[in-house]
């Protein structure tokens, strides 16, 4: 009796012990102003023929154009729509019952990072001004632990990052906008920093995103960060000059990119089968050809004679944002259908819950881990 007494308890202890397995490391990936439509739906047939969105409308056609919705959505992100659409999960199709939406109430960039970054929503931050955040983000509090010191980072090609994560008080390696990186930290960083000068970017205070993932993947290597974030921006300047054209390349090229990511922690010792990737966005974009390159609430928009004249009820639809996820901690189920609306707030959490941490233990006022998701 007391083997068998013994073995139920050993095996009561495996399975608790399996079902609390965490990673030890997490990347997670933002692609600035991604629309869920084009996520999930590929090219968007009433921008994709559009002159005025659209330089080259056969070509353009030709290249991302399918009759079918799935081979559409797959030849603009191939990545996210068939390898974590398989191995994976994804949230946001809100067409098949599947939504996602920020919590904060304005629906533009700065509120939507510090809202995945913090876990929670401050309604005093309004604006994208470069002005320090007093919240502290889940970057810093675990930066202020000895077991994660010197082993978070975030990579952003926008140029507003480090007072979102508020370096000058997090200690949390910030690099970002037009910053080098170090030139000893591979071989070619020199050349990279310098490819950095010389190659113009389109806007003053955004980078190409080829430079934010090269520096991102380098330092991964070297570094080993086990909360790494790469933020790429290309999607939503794109999207706001009105380039249905490069806003669609840049997506696919972003896809590109995780996937390549996805290869190199699959086959790095300290990061294979032991590493969460997670893919979001901070904000949508309207639906429509009038207001698609467009974002911000209502009581954004009437913060301004322009845009209240333009939009009284503000872009309809910028609020709806996607997430996709892969990982040993990350139930392969495909697209979610959500019971109720899942918010960008819960993001935070559902990272350090598979860190092993205790988001509560963190900060109380963090909204909770997406469950739904989570072996």
């Amino acid at each position: 009796m007391k083997a068998i007494a013994k073995l139920a308890v050993i095996g009561c202890t495996l399975m608790v012990s399996h079902s609390v397995k965490a990673s030890d490391n997490v990347v997670l990936v933002t692609l600035d102003g991604m629309r869920w439509q084009e996520v999930f739906n590929g090219a968007d047939q009433k921008l994709l023929a559009n002159p005025g969105f659209v330089k080259q409308p056969e070509q353009l056609k030709q290249q991302f154009w399918r009759d079918d919705k799935h081979a559409r959505q797959a030849q603009l992100m191939p990545f996210i729509s068939n390898t974590i659409g398989q191995h994976g999960v994804l949230i946001g199709d809100r067409e098949n019952g599947s939504t996602m939406s920020v919590s904060n109430l304005w629906y533009f960039s700065y509120p939507g990072y510090s809202e995945i970054l913090t876990g929670s929503v401050d309604e005093a931050i309004n604006s994208n001004d470069k002005t320090p955040n007093p919240n502290k983000t889940i970057l810093e509090r675990l930066e202020q632990r000895a077991d994660y010191k010197n082993k978070t980072a975030l990579f952003g090609s926008w140029d507003v990052f480090p007072f979102i994560v508020n370096t000058k008080r997090s200690d949390v390696y910030v690099n970002a906008g037009f910053m080098p990186i170090e030139a000893d930290l591979f071989a070619d960083a020199p050349l990279l920093n310098a490819l950095q000068q010389e190659i113009p970017s389109p806007w003053h205070n955004v980078r190409l995103d080829s430079f934010t993932y090269r520096f991102a993947k380098a330092y991964m290597l070297a570094k080993k960060p086990k909360l790494l974030v790469i933020s790429l921006g290309e999607t939503d300047d794109f999207a706001h000059e009105g380039h249905y054209d490069h806003y669609l390349q840049s997506a696919k090229q972003s896809d590109a990119f995780i996937k390549d990511l996805w290869q190199t922690i699959q086959t790095t010792p300290g990061y294979k089968n032991n590493t969460t990737l997670i893919i979001t966005t901070d904000h949508g974009r309207g639906s429509n050809a009038n207001d698609w390159q467009h974002h911000s609430s209502k009581q954004a928009m009437a913060r301004s004679e322009q845009g209240r004249n333009a939009f009284p009820e503000g872009i309809i639809g910028s609020e709806h944002i996607w997430l996709a996820a892969i990982g040993p901690d990350i139930k392969p189920q495909g697209l979610l259908k959500t019971t109720t609306e899942l918010k960008q707030a819960q993001v935070a959490a559902t990272i350090l819950t598979v860190l092993g941490e205790n988001p509560k233990q963190l900060n109380p006022a963090m909204a909770d881990a997406i469950d739904e998701i989570l072996k």
